[in-house]
């Protein structure tokens, strides 16, 4: 039995640490439970995009306000959750936890690790939903974000802060050029302070597709920038949705900081199939394609979100190269026309190009950067004009030229250079180039310096002139490395110096 002393000393503690300060806590019942999507009554405070908390500790975001109820999609498993029971709201908005120790790690949208490493230190949280920076924030597109294959650098150069869009069918390397532009992050960039962060978003892929991209960027030693933000195909459609916002909200936590960002979402086909998943089962009206209606602002406010911003804001961009699957290379399909018209320009992967064994398969035509110039070095942009109009040419006049038999020596001698300049455009995959060695390959076409060289040992003259003038002419190499236009003396080195490796190269 509890004597009199021991109440009064109770009391007195009671006493002394009673709080003033009222709490309101609205909390509400769950009235049903379907396909991992709650709907809820009574949470007369809560607010669209809320974070709210069941008894489990299960945790879910508003994403419907009616009348009398609320529907909330659930961000774990939560099947068990009953109905009856309590639901909390909790007047926060979803939010990631962001840090340096991302780095080099693989994460759930919810910021929780999926690579059975230490436990990720606490950072700033970061708001999955934010308004895109406004125009007086921003500047124009002027430094290029390079790629490391030549076809791109050259003819569809993508700045830092720009949007580009990799759209083509499946199985065309639409994946593969953008590992390739995360790996070339790295090239001659081992320890400075400015190599560009890297967030790569998988939405709805197979797990050992992950594995091994993430295999493949340990091997080139690229992983150390790279954060994964993985939501598989086996995660639910709620976790989908929110992936590229998560990695969207990583990436301004280091834009904040001054740093530049290169965010890859893989794919955004995927990410429209699991907001309609979610739209279908929250009962919100179907329109074409039976996408909900607000499908473009889906996709509107995550790409608004890359930019370049001003000094005054920090100067830190976000560059971002989302990916569109197509079906029989329909480009004028729901989502892929959305899209196109939301980035800055798209680089189109032709299937025939691929199977003509084109790779990386683009189809320079039907690609376009709308930052153009600007975002290219001057070496790249004094070559790659008189590039892209011999291809056109080329196009052209191979067209015809299967028709007739007899053509001109100033025809022939034209298709012979275009056949050798697609040639020079091929590219292994996860090898991409440093900027002086893209400069040699692109230059000794278009001057005509292969002009003897037989088409099929174009690639092995590349490999080979590549090694040599590394091997032989370092001091070449630093000066096309500045991205400097070369001078007529530098030109006349290196004609001189290609000269020689052709007398010594057997074709």
């Amino acid at each position: 039995m509890i004597n009199s002393e021991e109440i009064i000393k109770q009391l007195e503690k009671r006493l002394t640490t009673f709080n003033l300060d009222q709490k309101v806590q609205n909390i509400g019942t769950v009235e049903k439970n379907t396909d991992g999507v709650i709907i809820a009554s009574g949470l007369s405070k809560a607010f669209m995009g809320e974070l709210v908390s069941f008894a489990d500790g299960t945790q879910g975001m508003i994403l419907n306000l009616e009348e009398d109820y609320v529907s909330i999609i659930l961000l774990g498993k939560g099947r068990h959750i009953k109905e009856g029971e309590e639901v909390k709201t909790t007047g926060k908005l979803l939010s990631i936890n962001a840090s340096e120790d991302l780095l080099g790690r693989i994460v759930n949208p919810l910021g929780e690790p999926l690579d059975a490493k230490a436990k990720i230190k606490k950072g700033k949280d970061m708001p999955l939903e934010r308004i895109a920076a406004g125009v007086v924030e921003r500047e124009p597109v002027d430094k290029p974000l390079k790629t490391g294959i030549k076809a791109i650098d050259s003819m569809i150069p993508i700045g830092r802060g720009q949007r580009e869009l990799i759209i083509g069918d499946r199985g065309l390397g639409k994946t593969a050029i953008a590992i390739d532009t995360i790996i070339n992050q790295r090239v001659g960039k081992t320890k400075e302070l400015n190599t560009v962060i890297c967030i790569y978003v998988a939405i709805g892929q197979k797990q050992s597709r992950i594995a091994q991209i993430v295999e493949k960027l340990k091997e080139k030693d690229a992983l150390s920038y790279t954060i994964v933000v993985n939501s598989s195909a086996s995660d639910s459609a709620a976790l989908q949705y929110l992936a590229p916002y998560a990695g969207s909200a990583i990436a301004e936590y280091f834009m904040e900081q001054g740093k530049d960002v290169l965010i890859v979402y893989d794919d955004l086909t995927k990410h429209a199939w699991a907001y309609r998943e979610v739209s279908l089962v929250l009962k919100r009206p179907a329109g074409r394609e039976a996408y909900p209606g607000d499908i473009f602002y889906l996709h509107s406010r995550l790409l608004e979100r890359a930019v370049k911003l001003n000094k005054q804001n920090g100067g830190g961009s976000i560059t971002a190269l989302p990916i569109i699957e197509t079906q029989a290379n329909d480009m004028s399909a729901y989502i892929p026309t959305n899209v196109i018209s939301i980035t800055d320009g798209q680089i189109y992967l032709q299937g025939d190009l691929f199977n003509a064994g084109n790779r990386p398969a683009v189809n320079v035509s039907s690609s376009v950067s709308r930052v153009g110039g600007s975002a290219q070095t001057s070496a790249i942009k004094s070559i790659s004009g008189k590039m892209r109009l011999e291809i056109a040419q080329y196009n052209d006049l191979a067209a015809f030229a299967q028709f007739g038999s007899e053509l001109d020596t100033a025809t022939m001698a034209q298709l012979e250079r275009g056949k050798r300049t697609i040639e020079i455009l091929k590219q292994p995959q996860y090898q991409p180039l440093a900027e002086a060695f893209e400069y040699l390959s692109i230059w000794s076409v278009t001057s005509g310096q292969t002009d003897d060289i037989p088409v099929e040992s174009i690639q092995k003259f590349e490999t080979e002139y590549h090694a040599y003038m590394k091997l032989n002419h370092q001091k070449l190499i630093d000066e096309l490395s500045t991205g400097n236009k070369p001078s007529d003396d530098i030109l006349k080195q290196m004609q001189k110096a290609t000269q020689e490796f052709k007398k010594g190269f057997s074709a």
